[in-house]
Parts: C-alpha cells; structure tokens; sequence
C-alpha cells in the first residue's frame, strides 16, 4: 500500500492501543471528499437521499465536517439539484472546502493547468459559503498527490497560500472509496446479504487503519495528536454513520473543526516529500523525521473488496 519503508513495531510501541493508553480524548477533524457525492449511481434521488443521510447523522452525532467539492460533478446530474446538496451541508452547519473541478491529478495535467482546474472549481463553493458570512479556505489535493518534482509541488504551494487555502492532510484514511462502489452495486441489486457483509468489512477496516494511525503517531510524535480523517460523500458513509460514531468513541476520539485539529503541533511539521505517489501525512513527516512506522494495521482493503471494486469498476466503464 505505502511507498514508506515500514518495520515490525514490538507490541510494547503500540500500548496507545490499549484502553489505559487511549485514556484521553483525542481530537479527529472528518472531512469528506468528492461531494455531491462519490457514487457509481447517476440516479439524483439516490445521490441527495445519500447527502440527506449523511447530513442527519453527522448532526445527529453533533459532528462537525468538512466537504470537498469536485464542480465538474455538478453537471453530473441535475445541476440545480447538486447545488442543492451542497446548500444543504452549508446549512448543516458543515463547511465545504475545494477539491478541484475534475479531480485530475497534477501529474496529469501539469503545473500550469492543475492551477486553473482549482481556480474552476471554486466559483459555486465560494459564493455558497459566502451566503453564510463564512470563508472558502481549505484545499485537498486530489488522489493526495501534492505536485512531482519538487518545482511544481512549490508553484501550486504558492498559488494556494497566495489566494488564501490551506491545504487539509490526510493522517486517516480508510480507502473507503474502495467499499463504496461495491457497496452501491449490492443496493443496485437488492442484494441485503452483500449490503451487510460489505459493511461489516468496511467498518472493521476502518477500526484497523484508525489504530495503525494512532500507533503512528505516537511513534512520530511522542504522544497523541489531533488526526485528520479522508472519506467520502457516500451511501456507505451515510448508513454506516452511527456505527462510525461507536468506533471513534471506543478509541476515545473526538469529532472536531479541522481548524481545531490542525491547531496542534504536528502540522506544523515539514512536509518534505515530493514523490509522484499520493501517500499521507504521517508517513510523509516519517520521511521527514527519519522515523520508521509500522507495518501491521497498515494492509489493503481485503481481497474479495478490491476483487469486488475491480469487477464493478470494469462494468461501469465499458
């Protein structure tokens, strides 16, 4: 999975798994990308019902989120509809944050139109949270792959902090998007039994990787830190919010702002990687620290999901 050199990590390192070392609540900021949603359904009403979902639980939770839009996707259904789910999570009292028009990778497209595409996918973002007196502030690098060589990655850097964006890191990351269309597939086929087992795998690989990053941290850190956790404007999300908020609350996180979270010290830890790979922001400040992180918790998604996200993906794309 990781481009980063891992080792075994003896038991005794990983003690913040155990229940007198997660004694303190530690703060998560969740953060959703690919709104209006990440679906292999175009249907409009499976998409805003997703949104509707997801939104109901995230204040139901009292947990505060960011989303992440890709603009191109707004002409993926109903325009006006898809303004509308976005309205909705600005409503909500969440915020929205820019994710790109196209979701390209720099690597792709290059310094020069990787800049222009973030510049395009801001226009309804910014007016929607102007709407509420609010600011349009955070960026996430699509794939998080942050810009190869190191001149691009500074160029797009500057763009950024010039026109006032942050960039929001990834420190959790769940591959949910792996899950997901697997997941909207068993819906599509009114398969309840795949439904369930899908959600049953997802959730345990998603207790796994929380503890993987939490390990790491202590490891990197020397104690906790407030994590930064990647999903997606889901179905999966949406119906698996409840039992999310049962995992973050047995290991004693904390749902906060992501201006909260990255308040702590570790942002301010220098991101010196300038590869071509995406890989996060624990095992970028590894490469910057010179510190190992662990190999266990830190596997793929499970065979028989990328079997399954392989086999939909290749349908869907015919």
């Amino acid at each position: 999975m990781s481009i980063v050199r891992t080792i075994l990590i003896p038991a005794c390192a990983l003690s913040l798994l155990s229940p007198a070392a997660q004694a303190r609540a530690t703060k998560v900021a969740l953060t959703f990308d690919d709104l209006p949603a990440l679906s292999i359904e175009s249907d409009q009403t499976y998409i805003d019902t997703s949104n509707i979902k997801l939104l109901q639980g995230l204040r139901r939770h009292h947990f505060p989120a960011v989303g992440f839009v890709n603009e191109g996707k707004l002409d993926d259904g109903e325009r006006e509809a898809q303004i509308a789910n976005l309205k909705r999570w600005v409503e909500a009292g969440m915020e929205l944050g820019n994710h790109t028009f196209s979701h390209e990778s720099p690597n792709t497209l290059g310094p020069t139109d990787y800049i222009a595409d973030i510049a395009r996918g801001e226009p309804v973002t910014r007016a929607l949270m102007a709407s509420h007196h609010r600011h349009l502030r955070w960026f996430r690098h699509p794939y998080l792959e942050t810009g190869y060589p190191a001149s691009v990655k500074a160029s797009i850097n500057a763009w950024l902090a010039v026109h006032g964006y942050r960039i929001a890191p990834v420190t959790i990351d769940a591959q949910d998007w792996e899950f997901a269309e697997p997941y909207d597939d068993a819906i599509a086929r009114k398969d309840i039994e795949a439904q369930r087992r899908i959600k049953s795998e997802y959730l345990a690989y998603t207790e796994k990787q929380i503890g993987w990053s939490l390990a790491s941290a202590r490891i990197l850190f020397r104690g906790d830190m407030a994590q930064v956790m990647l999903l997606h404007c889901t179905r999966l999300n949406a119906d698996t919010i409840d039992e999310l908020a049962v995992i973050l609350k047995r290991m004693h996180l904390h749902p906060v702002s992501l201006a909260s979270a990255m308040r702590h010290r570790a942002y301010r830890t220098p991101d010196d990687y300038n590869g071509k790979d995406g890989i996060n922001w624990l095992e970028r400040w590894s490469l910057s620290l010179g510190k190992d992180l662990p190999d266990a918790g830190n596997e793929d998604p499970p065979d028989d999901i990328q079997a399954a996200y392989n086999r939909v993906d290749e349908d869907r794309n015919r």
